[in-house]
């Protein structure tokens, strides 16, 4: 009951009209930990889930601050919810994302910045990423498979 709640009221907050597929999207969301990916939310869907809708439910999640997108090494752009603060306004996240070299999945590191960029006079930013690459919590505890033989 709780996660059908907080879905009516996501989409209330940014002004969205509650639809089942976009309290679908949203609930694959909010039971997740990692961004994903086109392919992993279609998975994650029922199968008589429109390829279209799901494009253009995610652009709107994206113009409304309700997503925001993750880019990783291989050029697949995957989203991840957003913070409270994002809204049509903007997006107003600069933290760091991790990709598992192990596992592959990619995280939001909320708490670590991405520190300041100082650019030549001219040049104005308009989004930021910092994507690092490494071995996950999960993973790092696993035992290698030359230590279990």
């Amino acid at each position: 009951m709780k996660e059908t709640t907080d879905r009516s009221e996501i989409l209330s907050k940014h002004s969205l009209r509650n639809t089942d597929r976009r309290e679908a999207i949203l609930g694959v969301f909010l039971r997740g930990d990692s961004a994903l990916s086109h392919a992993d939310i279609e998975q994650r869907l029922d199968d008589g889930f429109d390829r279209v809708t799901l494009y253009r439910t995610l652009k709107t999640f994206l113009d409304k601050g309700i997503l925001h997108k993750v880019l990783d090494d291989e050029g697949t752009p995957k989203y991840a919810l957003c913070k409270e603060s994002c809204g049509s306004a903007g997006h107003h996240h600069e933290h760091v994302h991790f990709k598992c070299t192990q596992c592959g999945l990619t995280n939001c590191l909320e708490d670590v910045q991405i520190p300041a960029v100082q650019l030549p006079r001219g040049y104005q930013p308009l989004d930021v990423n910092l994507l690092v690459q490494g071995v996950c919590q999960l993973c790092s505890r696993k035992p290698e498979k030359s230590e279990l033989s």
